[in-house]
């Protein structure tokens, strides 16, 4: 977006810029393969899906604008920065707004958690505490997590497993064996989604003192590590069906693999800065896709 035209936005579309559309696919696939696994239980509650969905999405908003306005406090975020526009660092929003609109997010995904609480008990309440200090540990606080190292985990961790075990819990009343594999390839596949970040960003996160995996080990680390995270990713469904834990059709999912492919060949090209942008939608993009394929699996 050229400068020129950044005053001409309305308010609305400050706001949609702030919120990152394109990265809620890493919010709403985990929550669809909860949706799935909990199927399998013979119990579902339709009520506390949508609401899992929701809370989700606003954790996923809440972060967006913590990592906004907190990486521009920080110096990440200026105007050498590759990834696409920030609205606090480009001026479109003040600082104040910008965690205004996280105390929002935030404060809906708690009343939304509260009646997920209801439902399912007081574990929800403490998995939904930690999952919005996570999202304001990401970047902000006296131990950010995005500047030593913890960022893949944080990820594999709250957009794997919390996000996939949690809604089967809360959805399908239990958590069988299954629900663990089908978090740790959702999780896998979400952490390629930060490789790919890091791997464009790797110029400014140095400057910024950000000591992620391809600032401190190179770019080859971080390649292989998207490698590691496909082949774990689709280990899984085959593994599912030797072992009898579902059902053949979760194979599905691997339709994808060309897919992740063809974008692992593409991030070892040498490309770097803004030409990785879209390489990041398409990493999303195929989160997505196997997390539905996995779910229809299920639910055949």
């Amino acid at each position: 977006m050229k400068n020129q035209s950044r005053s001409d936005l309305s308010l609305a579309q400050r706001w949609v810029l702030a919120i990152r559309p394109k990265t809620l696919t890493a919010a709403v696939a985990p929550v669809i393969v909860g949706w799935g696994v909990a199927h399998t239980t013979g119990y579902f509650h339709w009520g506390a899906a949508l609401v899992a969905m929701f809370v989700s999405i606003m954790i996923q908003i809440g972060t967006n604008l913590v990592n906004d306005v907190v990486d521009f406090s920080k110096g990440a975020d200026t105007e050498a920065r590759t990834g696409p526009l920030r609205v606090t660092q480009t001026g479109l929003l003040t600082p104040r707004q910008v965690w205004s609109g996280v105390i929002v997010t935030f404060g809906l995904a708690v009343l939304a958690g509260l009646y997920l609480t209801w439902i399912a008990g007081w574990p929800v309440l403490i998995l939904g505490a930690l999952c919005l200090l996570s999202g304001i540990g990401y970047t902000a606080g006296p131990f950010p997590l995005a500047y030593h190292g913890l960022g893949d985990l944080f990820v594999l961790l709250f957009f794997g497993f919390a996000a996939v075990v949690g809604t089967v819990f809360v959805v399908g009343a239990e958590i069988p064996p299954l629900a663990w594999f089908a978090a740790m390839a959702a999780g896998v596949l979400t952490v390629n989604i930060l490789v790919v970040n890091n791997i464009r960003d790797i110029e400014t996160d140095r400057a910024a003192g950000r000591k992620n995996l391809p600032v401190v080990f190179g770019r080859k680390a971080a390649e292989s590590e998207f490698a590691l995270m496909l082949v774990i990713a689709y280990a899984i469904p085959p593994i599912l069906t030797c072992k009898q834990v579902s059902s053949p059709w979760v194979l599905l999912s691997l339709l994808t693999l060309p897919q992740g492919i063809r974008i692992w060949g593409r991030l070892r090209s040498g490309q770097s800065g803004q030409v990785l942008n879209p390489l990041l939608g398409q990493t999303a993009q195929l989160l997505l896709r196997f997390c539905v394929l996995f779910t229809i699996g299920l639910l055949i």
